[in-house]
Formats: C-alpha cells, structure tokens, sequence
C-alpha cells in the first residue's frame, strides 16, 4: 500500500478489536476469487473512486484476488454529446449503430478503462485494464429482443444494433493475469465470430465472467442500498426462489429486476453468491466481506 494514504486515528485497542473481528473473514476468502462491478456515482465522485482503488488494492494484498468489470455509461453520453451524437434507448439498453459502437470501444477500452485500472495502481496494487475483445475473453452474439405491440398484440423484434450478450466466456487471460499477481479490470466489449465489436451490458458481462471463473462473490456496486421489500426496508438476505417470487408479484420492480436476474444467473452459473450494494457508501466492498453484510445476498 502506498505511503501517501490517510491512516485513521484510532487507539491500539480498536486497531486490535478490528483485527480479531476480520480474522473469521479474512480466513473466509483467503485465495478466493471476487468480481466486482464497478460504475454508476461512485465512479463519478473523485473522493470515492479513489478509495475504490484503495480497497481492491487491500483485497489483493491479503490474498484475494479481485477482478473488476466496470460501465461507463455517463462517459460514453458525454462523448456523445461532444460528437453530436443522438442516443435512442429500448428498454434501458442504448441502440448501438456502426458509428457508435466505435465511440463506445474508444470509451469503455480507453479513456474508462485506463482510469479504473489507475485508481488501483495508486493505491499500490498492479491492475491490468483490458477489455473483452482481448484473448477472445468475451465471445459474444447480437442480443435479440421482442416486444409485444400494444395496438396489434404481434410480438416484433427490436433491432438495437450491435448490442451484445456473452455467448462463451475464455478466462485463460484472467487466470494468466491473476496467476502473475496483477488484478484484471475489464471494459464490457464482445467479439463475435465474425469479428464485430459488442456493446455489452456490464452488469451482463460481470455476472457470466464471475460464473465462468466459479467466484465465491459477485458483487454489484449500484446507486440503491439493495433490494428494499414494499416498506422500503433492506432485504439482508434472498434465495433463487424468493428472489424469482419478489419479482413475480412485483415486490422487486424497474431497474432492480435486471440487477436481480443477473445475479440469479450468476448464482446458477456457479457464483456461490452475489450481493447488490451500495457503492455510493465509503469502503462498501470491505464492509460487504469483512463484517456480517451489507447490502442484498441472493444464494443458492
């Protein structure tokens, strides 16, 4: 860890109590694999994203080897926005033309994936920034979608351009980064068979590469505390099945459903569990692994 980082002030017994509270923890994940999904305010504010890099650098230095997806959704609008190109959005994923798949690759890869990959090195860790197109990390195909008709009642299909989904996931490039002590950081874009780049949901990308890779947490960093039951309070804990009933009888509803599948998906691809947190709040990732929990986990 780097010399410049703040310690707190706290006395040698606290300091002590800390350490006999993590131990059960620590020994919990020791070698374990953790994806992470990083985006939304916490990437936007300067403050918390550094301490992000400082807390995957942590997970790293006691035997844990992170690997990082992140969006980039607000930095791909302003590009946008500087080219003068107009964004259509279908259900929540952006339609993706020739033009601007290119400005996304150029984004996500570049400008996002670089900064994310800094943050972490600062802090004193080795991040590796790459995106699913090397090492045919990330094989995907066109997402299709329907959608019924109002007026008529005819399901159609939604062209969104190349907007993708993970069809295979090869993680020899994690495990040979992992395996040389560096933590991989991921920008979501797909090659397909032909060669076409994908824009890819990064929540879509961080569940199937958590499942490919038999993590023992997936953990998605969102703008919510997790899931809230119809009193707006904190669900601690949800299986598949009651994860799947909340959805049906619509407790969980809008953007938390796609959040829940995808961590559904994770769990059944072989995820132990996955967590929907709250990475707005200071030092989330820790708290989540290291006391009894802190946002939402869906398990087996």
């Amino acid at each position: 860890m780097s010399d410049d980082i703040d310690s707190p002030k706290i006395s040698a017994d606290e300091q002590a109590n800390i350490l006999s509270y993590a131990l059960p923890f620590l020994r919990r994940y020791a070698g374990a694999t953790v994806v992470v999904k990083y985006g939304g305010h916490a990437m936007e504010e300067g403050h918390l994203a550094d301490q992000f890099g400082r807390d995957i650098a942590i997970l790293k230095q006691i035997g844990i080897n992170p690997v990082v997806v992140h969006g980039g959704g607000p930095q791909i609008n302003a590009m946008l926005k500087r080219l003068a190109i107009q964004s259509t959005f279908i259900d929540g994923l952006r339609v993706t033309d020739e033009a601007m798949v290119e400005v996304v690759e150029m984004v996500l890869a570049g400008t996002v994936n670089k900064h994310v990959a800094g943050l972490i090195n600062r802090a004193g860790a080795l991040a590796v920034g790459i995106c699913g197109k090397d090492g045919n990390l990330i094989q995907a195909r066109k997402l299709r979608r329907t959608k019924i008709d109002p007026g008529s009642r005819i399901e159609q299909v939604i062209d969104l351009g190349f907007v993708g989904e993970p069809e295979t996931i090869d993680v020899r490039v994690i495990h040979a980064l992992t395996g040389a002590g560096l933590i991989p950081v991921i920008a979501p874009v797909g090659v397909g068979s032909d060669g076409q780049t994908y824009n890819i949901n990064a929540d879509t990308v961080a569940g199937a590469i958590a499942g490919a890779l038999g993590a023992q947490r997936l953990l998605m960093l969102t703008d919510v505390a997790g899931v809230l039951d119809r009193d707006r309070q904190l669900i601690h804990e949800l299986t598949l099945a009651e994860a799947q009933a909340g959805i049906d009888n619509g407790m969980i509803s809008g953007g938390m459903i796609p959040k829940v599948e995808c961590c559904m998906e994770a769990v059944r691809g072989g995820v132990k569990s996955a967590v929907i947190l709250d990475g707005r709040h200071p030092h989330a990732c820790l708290l989540e692994l290291f006391t009894e929990g802190f946002g939402t986990l869906i398990k087996p």
